[in-house]
């Protein structure tokens, strides 16, 4: 394809579909560095792959990377995960916002792009994929109501942590059940005088088949809820007395396989990379 053919094909393609501000899918990937390349993996992830293997692509408009110190990992729960083996695993967390109706656009490119990174050596294999997934938007619950930050926000506003639970229902139509009492109730009440503003709800979506063999199948497609808690405080300063209980919301419809709090990395520092052993 000539130079002059591929750049009146970008006008084209942007001149259709979809092109508003709300996160209707999601991209998070927790991933664990293996001993000893921590320092290196952080580095790659910061000087390369956040941009070349995320940011850079079409219709990935946030980004944010987030890190679990040892303290912070051993606030997690359960001891016995479906997610996390041991729970412990999945030092950093990555969450990206793809603009809604733009999944299948923007998959095409990152299969695409992660290919040819790693046939030009520009994929950092030192790691182990602890729970990655692309997922799709289901509801956000806000604090404070018109209040505040709106979802569409919450990568580029200074949240000083973030907290990732996911929950398996008992079947599909449980988890429209358990969804529909989390918006309506439980999530409501939770929020309302903790430090928390918002909280997104999203379910998972398969991976396609011509994926990078390193990331395996996501599971749970059809019971599977991911919620991130965006915190205005440290979760190490307020957990006791406002999340500590966060494994209870699954009771009466479903499991709480994970509750794994983090803060966010400062970009382009090896800051926390020496508390995560």
């Amino acid at each position: 394809m000539s130079e002059e053919t591929r750049s009146e094909t970008y006008a084209e393609l942007a001149a259709v579909g979809p092109y508003g501000v709300r996160p209707g899918h999601a991209l998070i990937t927790m991933v664990e560095p293996h001993p000893g390349h921590e320092y290196a993996y952080n580095r790659w992830y910061e000087d390369d792959h956040y941009y070349a293997g995320a940011m850079a692509m079409p219709w990935m408009y946030a980004g944010r990377r987030w890190v679990a110190t040892r303290e912070l990992q051993e606030l997690r729960v359960p001891e016995k995960s479906a997610v996390a083996r041991p729970v412990t695993a999945g030092c950093y967390l990555s969450t990206y916002w793809i603009t809604e109706g733009r999944y299948d656009d923007h998959m095409k490119w990152t299969v695409g792009i992660n290919k040819r990174l790693n046939r030009d050596s520009r994929v950092h294999h030192e790691r182990t994929h602890v729970f990655t997934s692309f997922q799709d938007h289901e509801a956000t619950v806000y604090r404070d109501g018109a209040t505040g930050p709106r979802d569409f926000h919450a990568l580029d506003h200074p949240y000083a942590g973030l907290i990732l639970q996911v929950i398996d229902a008992e079947g599909p139509e449980g988890r429209a059940e358990l969804l529909d009492r989390l918006r309506s109730r439980e999530l409501p009440r939770r929020l309302a005088g903790s430090p928390a503003a918002m909280v997104t709800v999203f379910r998972p979506t398969p991976l396609p088949g011509d994926r990078m063999t390193y990331v395996k199948q996501v599971e749970g497609v059809d019971t599977r809820l991911t919620l991130l808690w965006f915190l205005e405080e440290d979760p190490r300063a307020c957990w006791t007395e406002h999340f500590a209980d966060l494994e209870s919301l699954g009771d009466g419809g479903g499991r709480v396989e994970l509750v794994a709090p983090f803060v966010p990395t400062v970009p382009g520092t090896d800051r926390y990379v020496d508390e995560l052993r």
